[in-house]
């Protein structure tokens, strides 16, 4: 099994072949509609296969939308895009299998479980089709099967909230983590990089954690039942922005404030959502998920396609607000 540099020694022939194709389409006019290559799509078109997660909320809607933007027939691409059916692996499962089958020149997979890819990843190796990651990562992180993966640092911006709350709020609490669904690679990340850092603080004591499947609803039953045998409850973690709305209604309906004089609530995103609720002191820290990669995205796939060596993962830039004067002032160019 070849890793590093050589790792995509393999597809070198047909890198040069399909980037040559991309050359001829010149940026990719109307005129290519008639066209039919060996994936089927059209002749002078690079085939992208993406293997997505689908509706999952205003993140993942921004994500996929930003890469279906990035890759059009205008830009030299055919992207066939295939969402889950209701976040279902198998489904992932048999769309991955049917654009090897096809010959598609390269996949994009954001995977709705971490584990269970290997002899996915394995065939298309075989078949000399090169993988980008995008967001979620696989386990166990066989980075001899991908080319890369591209997504903010789940750890970085998980202890970001972390270091807010123990630098701001030193007094201490009890805390609850609202988590992602189980099986999700970055529901161990977000938790990874908060507890490194809030288990060196003992005057946070944790008391428990759910699963809320990034909703809104859930997001509000799990907070409504820790606040009934927590009614002390300090700081609420919400791994995405949903969940975390979600705790500030169970938190507002309950006659608390959010805040340092109530509960203080965190989430993971940046949604305009959620943003707006920042601005009007509905949530106290947002720690940015950046989804608009869609550049970073398209230089790592003509890499790619051209046989070059890239590093095994490409961190998307985010950012923190941590007042709603900062989220006043992000709102207007908020896209997402």
């Amino acid at each position: 099994m070849v890793t590093g540099g050589m790792r995509h020694a393999g597809i070198a022939a047909v890198a040069a072949f399909t980037m040559a194709a991309l050359a001829a389409c010149g940026g990719g006019n109307g005129d290519d509609a008639g066209g039919s290559g060996d994936a089927g799509g059209d002749g002078d078109l690079t085939t992208i296969g993406f293997v997505a997660v689908g509706p999952e909320g205003a993140w993942r809607n921004a994500n996929e939308q930003n890469v279906q933007d990035t890759f059009t027939k205008e830009a030299g691409f055919d992207l066939k895009y295939a969402p889950a059916a209701n976040l279902d692996q198998k489904s992932q499962i048999d769309a991955f299998t049917a654009f090897v089958d096809e010959g598609v020149d390269l996949i994009l997979l954001s995977a709705t479980e971490a584990t269970g890819w290997e002899d996915s990843l394995q065939r298309a190796q075989e078949a000399e089709i090169p993988v980008i990651l995008v967001d979620r990562g696989i386990e166990p992180d066989d980075t001899s099967l991908y080319v890369t993966r591209l997504a903010p640092n789940n750890v970085a911006v998980a202890a970001n909230i972390a270091n807010w709350l123990v630098d701001n709020h030193p007094e201490g609490g009890e805390y609850i983590t609202i988590e992602g669904p189980a099986g999700v690679g970055v529901v161990d990340e977000r938790n990874q990089g908060f507890d490194e850092v809030i288990s060196k603080h003992p005057e946070w004591v944790k008391v428990g954690a759910q699963t809320a499947n990034w909703a809104v609803d859930e997001g509000k039953s799990v907070t409504e039942t820790f606040l009934k045998s927590n009614p002390d409850l300090k700081f609420v973690f919400a791994q995405n922005d949903e969940m975390g709305l979600g705790a500030s209604e169970a938190v507002l309906e309950a006659g608390k404030t959010v805040g340092p004089d109530g509960v203080l609530i965190a989430t993971i995103d940046g949604t305009k959502n959620a943003m707006t609720a920042l601005s009007e002191g509905r949530l106290s820290f947002v720690a940015e998920y950046n989804p608009l990669f869609g550049d970073q995205l398209l230089d790592a796939v003509k890499k790619a396609l051209a046989g070059e060596d890239q590093p095994s993962s490409i961190e998307v830039t985010s950012t923190t607000f941590d007042s709603p004067e900062a989220a006043k002032a992000a709102l207007p160019d908020r896209k997402y």
